[in-house]
């Protein structure tokens, strides 16, 4: 048999406490929206790495541990876009996040949102932030050289079984 040019190690990470329940409401290019409502959000892992050799070889807990963190920051929230053109913030009592969105007016306890910096709260954007701050709770461990062990990383978050959207970054030169 001939040596294989490019070999490729990936593993997955997809456990039931990875995961968190959040409110949002997607809004349409025409100013329209759906109404408030809810998932329950699954997070999916999975990482290519340079090599499983014991010398570079990586703690699942670490991984487990940072999406841990991500999920229980938006988990019970309702998630807003700050950057949604549709979004007007009312003035409120301090214990009150008061806006408008597309029209409609809400008025929430404020421990109970969670203002994410996009134009929309869809799941494509949902998996790009949640590996944003996967990443950034991950590479805290500076004792770790991340991107040298890692080629490249996937994060999924589906909002319903089999319906979600896979946000990846390849790593490396």
């Amino acid at each position: 048999m001939t040596e294989p040019h490019a070999r490729s190690w990936k593993i997955h990470i997809r456990k039931d406490n990875l995961k968190f329940s959040a409110a949002h409401m997607t809004v349409f290019p025409d100013g329209s929206k759906e109404a408030l409502h809810g998932h329950n959000y699954q997070v999916e892992l999975e990482v290519e790495l340079a090599e499983p050799a014991l010398a570079q070889m990586l703690s699942y807990e670490a991984f487990k541990r940072a999406l841990r963190a991500v999920c229980e920051v938006w988990d019970e929230k309702v998630l807003i876009a700050s950057d949604n053109p549709w979004l007007e913030i009312l003035p409120g009592a301090e214990d009150e996040y008061a806006f408008r969105l597309c029209g409609r007016r809400y008025v929430l306890p404020v421990d109970e949102v969670a203002v994410l910096e996009v134009d929309n709260i869809t799941v494509e954007n949902l998996a790009r932030l949640c590996f944003d701050r996967f990443w950034r709770e991950l590479t805290r461990d500076r004792t770790v050289p991340w991107r040298e062990r890692i080629v490249a990383v996937s994060l999924r978050v589906d909002e319903s079984r089999g319906q979600g959207a896979t946000y990846s970054v390849r790593l490396g030169s």
